[in-house]
């Protein structure tokens, strides 16, 4: 997401942060998602995934956050969570909004259509 929307002139007006929390440890730290949720819903959840974006939130001066967390593939599914599975949240204020998506193609595809899906969502909530 931050690379897509920094690749803008002049975002740096608008942009104020971002994180990568690739593993779960790094969920838990930067984020504060909790173990519990991880535990029970996985990272790839819409729990997570509004824990993060409240995380991201709560930890920079932005807003408005938005949070991704899934499969690209080509391997880490499973059946429940098959690659293309990608969770979102948007949080702002005191708002939240999560949903889940199942995207088809490789990762590539996948990583892009989950970037212009987060990104809509973020015009959609303004």
């Amino acid at each position: 997401m931050a690379q897509a929307v920094t690749s803008v002139a002049g975002s740096s007006d608008w942009f104020e942060r971002g994180y990568v929390t690739y593993s779960n440890a790094a969920k838990r730290e930067e984020l504060g998602v909790r173990r519990t949720t991880l535990a029970r819903h996985g990272a790839v959840s819409e729990q997570a995934a509004r824990e993060m974006a409240r995380g991201a939130l709560r930890c920079g001066r932005g807003t408005i956050a938005l949070a991704v967390t899934g499969v690209a593939g080509p391997s880490g599914g499973s059946a429940d969570k098959p690659v293309g599975t990608v969770c979102f949240g948007w949080a702002q204020e005191r708002r939240i909004r999560s949903e889940t998506k199942r995207f088809k193609g490789g990762r590539a595809h996948v990583r892009r259509q989950s970037v212009i899906h987060a990104l809509r969502g973020v015009l959609k909530w303004l």
